[in-house]
């Protein structure tokens, strides 16, 4: 028995809750994975895990070994890591999940260079606007941007993500510039359709108009604009304010470039929402990930800590 391949196998089962999700993770058959489980729990003589047709539970002593095995897993990666010709060296299969839109433009861009630097790496990205359930389907890292629902999921602060209002030069000089969120309602706003994301609408800071308030107090408040123009696609939208269509509210991401050109200007700055965040989401606290996690969430961090990254064209 390889005991090595065999705990790498029963951390993967135990943090995916599922034999085929590991399975597809490791490029094996479900049989397979199931044999080397057997094996081990024989060469224990304990039972490490309950199995029925729709769950995987961890018994007492399976919780226990857990914590071993990927204690374990770790300090050989470290080991390997130390002593490798070319310094730390990551293998395996790396599996990433990312919105749609975000990911083609600011992490597929990202993955060559991550695996020129680390050859021995098969690379998988998913590009989703659902949300992937990670530890059930096998990915080892989802980036995300904006809030984030409560999860016994792993968040990673990336960077901050602003939303800004702009529009094209032509449409503010056409239909002038607005200078209270309350004046988008005499404008031509571009929005996405109900069935999209932005469900509690453009975000924006106002000051507390209460009386005895201090004037630095603010409130967040959300408004649901209306426009001629709608989509369920927020890269057709920006496609549109290009063309002069509108005024739309987007991610700094999305729109810092242009802003940077000139060909947008933001509009209601002084009433800008806080920023929320772009994050890496693992399945694990950082101290149990695997080298090639770990690596990547750090080329990420790294890449996106950069201002001129985001200035960059799409």
């Amino acid at each position: 028995m390889d005991k090595l391949k065999v705990f790498e196998t029963f951390a993967s089962v135990a943090a995916r809750g599922s034999l085929s999700a590991a399975a597809r993770a490791e490029g094996v058959a479900p049989a397979v994975v199931s044999r080397r489980l057997d094996a081990l729990e024989e060469h224990l003589g304990v039972k490490l895990l309950v199995r029925t047709t729709r769950r995987i539970a961890l018994t007492h002593e399976g919780t226990a070994f857990l914590d071993d095995c990927q204690r374990i897993l770790a300090e050989v990666a470290g080991a390997e890591a130390s002593v490798s010709a070319g310094g730390v060296q990551a293998s395996g299969h790396l599996r990433i999940t990312a919105p749609a839109g975000f990911g083609r433009r600011h992490v597929a861009p990202l993955v060559p260079a991550f695996h020129a630097a680390h050859p021995r790496l098969r690379i998988s990205l998913n590009l989703s606007d659902r949300v992937v359930d990670l530890a059930a389907e096998g990915y080892d890292c989802a980036v995300r941007v904006g809030d984030l629902p409560d999860s016994s999921l792993v968040s990673i602060r990336l960077a901050d993500n602003r939303r800004l209002c702009v529009a094209t030069p032509a449409y503010l000089a056409r239909r002038g510039t607005p200078r209270h969120p309350r004046e988008l309602a005499q404008h031509d706003c571009l929005v996405l359709s109900s069935d999209a994301s932005q469900s509690r609408g453009w975000a924006f800071r106002v000051p507390r108009s209460a009386a005895g308030q201090a004037a630095a107090e603010h409130d967040v408040i959300h408004l649901r604009p209306e426009g001629p123009l709608d989509c369920t696609d927020g890269q057709v939208l920006h496609d549109w304010c290009l063309a002069g269509h509108g005024i739309a509210w987007r991610s700094t991401w999305e729109v810092e470039h242009e802003v940077n050109a000139g060909a947008l200007v933001p509009v209601l700055e002084q009433f800008a929402a806080p920023p929320n965040g772009i994050y890496a989401i693992v399945p694990h606290p950082t101290r149990q990930l695997p080298l090639r996690v770990r690596l990547w969430v750090d080329h990420l961090r790294e890449r996106y800590g950069d201002p001129g990254f985001w200035r960059r064209p799409g």
